[in-house]
């Protein structure tokens, strides 16, 4: 996992040099510091959300095209991209206790799905909660070797 992540060289200038601020340092250094332990209690919360709705899902599905067709493929989508999110979350918990890059890679996939996701419903406030969290990834990926 040495080589840059998908548009990781591309977005990088935009999330750090060329930010429109930087956060402290003290406050990266703490979010390095518990970061892992909140995404496992995220981790944890989330996971038992997805399943229900997945199953939700599943019940409903046979009456899913009176909402529209569209609200149907709409969910579907949305809970592929929360499903792939939690694996992706999971997949980082090793490398985030250990500062470890594939961590942070992890981390960085999850939060670009996520962005994704607000982009393609247009979630406006969940897009800048988005990208406020994926600058702060940027302006920690030094600390991950």
């Amino acid at each position: 996992m040495n080589q840059p992540a998908l548009l990781e060289t591309e977005l990088a200038p935009y999330f750090t040099t060329k930010a429109p601020f930087q956060f402290p340092v003290d406050f990266r250094a703490g979010f390095v510091k518990y970061w892992p332990i909140v995404t496992l209690v995220f981790l944890i919360l989330a996971a038992p959300g997805i399943l229900v709705f997945l199953g939700i899902g599943a019940a409903f599905m046979p009456v899913s095209f009176m909402g529209g067709v569209s609200a149907g493929f709409g969910y579907t989508i949305s809970m592929i991209l929360s499903l792939a999110g939690l694996v992706l979350g999971i997949l980082a918990l090793p490398g985030l206790f250990n500062r470890k890059r594939s961590g942070w890679v992890f981390s960085y996939y999850a939060q670009l799905i996520s962005v994704f996701s607000s982009l393609v419903g247009f979630h406006l406030l969940t897009l800048l909660i988005g990208l406020l969290f994926l600058m702060l990834l940027f302006q920690v990926r030094d600390y991950y070797s």
